[in-house]
């Protein structure tokens, strides 16, 4: 079956000031699958995760080369609105954020600030949002209570939800479940096994069972280069990369 291209990176070089972090990154993210970014702390991973939707922009003295292409057109061109951008390519971050409200406000702030103000609509969003972050069962009850009130795994979800109501067409995961419990951590597995038939997930993890788990396709990060990129099964059975080998063995990292 081929796969279409959900997003294109050719070239990418990123710089903090003198220091190169990423190195000629070049690789195609597929459509409606479960790409995932692994290797040792400080190999760029989530650098370049941030890349994909223009996060770097916040922090000064960055410069990037390279093309990263999203629907036909480099997302670096000038012309490109970066709060468009991020509503369409969203973000879910290690630690849980949901903002100091209610959970129902949570998840219509971003259609809100897009201009929805019918409640009926509102209230369909985010039940659909909810939903869709498989939470709405355990909140349906307390959707004017705190979103600060649940666990840290409910947390992430009320997040995932936020970044579900704006309709996105990607979903990035900064290590979304490294400060979660294993059933949390299950929890959201298995949320993103359902997520992908919509959308395109790309997660960064210091878990390699977890990538062999969710995964569809895995590439492996040192030093800001990316050393190698295919099929999880591929690369974690047949790694074609000494330096892969040595890191999904635990020789190192």
């Amino acid at each position: 079956m081929k796969k279409t291209t959900s997003i294109s990176v050719k070239d990418l070089n990123l710089y903090y000031g003198e220091n190169q972090a990423l190195k000629h990154v070049s690789m195609e993210i597929y459509k409606n699958q479960i790409t995932a970014f692994i290797g040792p702390s400080g190999c760029g991973k989530s650098t370049f995760l941030k890349t994909l939707n223009r996060m770097n922009d916040l922090i000064e003295n960055v410069k990037i080369t390279g093309a990263v292409e999203f629907e036909g057109q480099d997302i670096y061109a000038p012309n490109v609105d970066t709060t468009v951008l991020r509503e369409k390519i969203g973000m879910v971050f290690q630690q849980p954020n949901p903002f100091p409200m209610s959970i129902y406000d949570n998840i219509a702030y971003g259609p809100r600030v897009h201009g929805i103000k019918d409640k009926r609509k509102l209230d369909a969003i985010v039940e659909e949002s909810l939903r869709g972050a498989a939470i709405f069962d355990e909140v349906k009850d307390r959707l004017k209570k705190s979103a600060l009130g649940l666990s840290g795994g409910q947390q992430q979800r009320i997040c995932i939800a936020r970044a579900l109501a704006v309709k996105p067409q990607v979903l990035l995961m900064d290590e979304p479940t490294s400060a979660l419990d294993p059933i949390s951590t299950l929890k959201i597995e298995e949320l993103m096994e359902e997520l992908k038939k919509k959308y395109s997930i790309v997660v960064v993890t210091h878990n390699m069972q977890q990538a062999l788990r969710v995964a569809d396709y895995t590439a492996f990060f040192l030093v800001g280069e990316m050393v190698e990129y295919g099929e999880t099964k591929t690369i974690f059975s047949y790694p074609q990369d000494k330096r892969t080998e040595d890191y999904i063995t635990g020789r190192f990292g």
